[in-house]
């Protein structure tokens, strides 16, 4: 006859660690960018507004300004005609995740004002698609 141990013996099944996908595609991708394009290197930046945070923190961060949509990486430079870049970076397929509500709702905001907002999937559609709007004549202010 087979016993069965107490739950508090019973050894726990440990769970793997996720594995941060986007983030690590997304290192990735600054990285050839800082090889490819120093001048845009210098200027591309991530918005953290992503990730799990304590309560009290995401309602000091909120009251500080965050706002759920805002694409990953920003590239302030004018070219094509638009004012700057705003990339919502995915992982690639099959790791990708849905664009939400709020994102694409941002991203329509930004593309009225101006700004081309785009969502890459992976390092290389994104490095593509910085390379593609770097090769666009710059944005000149009227004088």
């Amino acid at each position: 006859m087979k016993t069965t141990k107490p739950a508090l013996f019973r050894p726990k099944k440990t769970r793997a660690k996720p594995i941060d996908r986007e983030g690590l595609e997304q290192a990735s991708l600054m990285r050839e960018v800082a090889l490819r394009y120093p001048a845009a290197a210098k200027l591309i930046y991530h918005v953290p507004n992503g990730g799990h945070r304590h309560k009290l923190v995401a309602i000091k961060l909120k009251e500080q300004g965050v706002k759920a949509g805002v694409p990953d990486l920003v590239l302030p430079m004018a070219r094509g005609g638009h004012f700057g870049l705003y990339i919502e970076f995915k992982a690639k397929p099959p790791f990708d995740a849905a664009v939400s509500p709020s994102q694409d709702a941002y991203m329509q905001a930004l593309l009225d004002q101006g700004y081309l907002a785009i969502v890459c999937r992976g390092a290389i559609d994104a490095l593509e698609a910085i390379r593609a709007y770097l090769l666009q004549p710059q944005t000149k202010v009227a004088a």
